[in-house]
């Protein structure tokens, strides 16, 4: 899947994503996996749908998907390189995520931002709506480990 709006594109082919440039944003920038080994962020990419988002073909974007196709989709790891923040691509990465194919009618979609609820609700995230019935085991640090 590929979309396009003039020079800015996203696109599901994972031969075009700048792993290098994911794992360095991933592991030094991001609030949620400072210190991922750069063999996670592969096998990550790996066994997800990846979306790269692209201006005049260099990689300014990403987001991953975790999905069975079928009931159940989490999207994860989704950031614009900084210096290419407030001109709307987020917002466009975003709505190819949840237009692509293989990510309609599913019973669940579901994500965790810590500021980013403004841009999520957009879409029609809302917070939790039964949140006593969810769980998790969460190790937040475990990649400084």
């Amino acid at each position: 899947m590929t979309t396009n709006d003039s020079s800015f594109q996203v696109s599901t082919d994972q031969s075009r994503l700048d792993i290098p440039m994911i794992y360095r944003f991933l592991s030094e920038q991001s609030s949620w996996a400072v210190g991922i080994a750069r063999p996670i962020v592969e096998r990550a990419i790996e066994n997800s749908l990846c979306f790269g988002a692209y201006l005049d073909g260099r990689q300014i974007g990403f987001a991953r998907v975790i999905t069975d196709f079928a009931t159940f989709a989490n999207m994860v790891d989704v950031f614009v390189s900084p210096e290419y923040r407030g001109h709307g691509y987020g917002k466009q990465l975003v709505a190819a995520v949840l237009r692509h194919p293989s990510l309609q009618r599913l019973r669940r979609f579901t994500l965790a931002t810590s500021d980013a609820h403004s841009l999520y609700a957009r879409f029609g995230f809302t917070p939790l709506s039964k949140p006593e019935t969810l769980m998790e085991r969460y190790f937040p640090n475990i990649y400084l480990s």
